[in-house]
């Protein structure tokens, strides 16, 4: 499955024709350091493309984690609720919440050219 990408670092893949998952980038949490804490949306909650849905606190700040689709929050990760170090660990693999929505191309990036935006990706 193909993940797209937002400028703000968060990615987004399509889990079926209806239902998406949203995480964040490797960029991000090499940029945020250590992450000790995430703050999510909830179950039932709408998500609005560029708008926050929740923050992740690291050793170095704050910071808010905005969606990359329109939609309602179906599920989300309990796993992050005890271990938010996943993030770290697995970036790409991690997702944060699972929204009913579809994912817009032209709004988001493919890897490709997310990746071709900066080195340090």
């Amino acid at each position: 499955m193909e993940k797209y990408y937002a400028e703000s670092h968060e990615w987004v893949m399509a889990l079926d024709e209806n239902t998406v998952v949203v995480g964040i980038s490797d960029y991000a949490q090499h940029a945020l350091g250590d992450i000790v804490f995430l703050s999510n949306a909830e179950v039932g909650d709408t998500v609005t493309f560029g708008e926050r849905f929740g923050d992740v606190e690291s050793v170095k700040a704050v910071s808010e984690i905005l969606s990359p689709v329109d939609g309602k929050v179906v599920e989300v990760n309990k796993d992050l609720e005890d271990t938010p170090e996943l993030l770290n660990a697995k970036p790409l693999e991690t997702w944060i919440i699972k929204v009913e929505g579809k994912i817009d191309p032209s709004k988001l990036m493919t890897e490709e050219d997310y990746l071709a935006l900066d080195k340090d990706h």
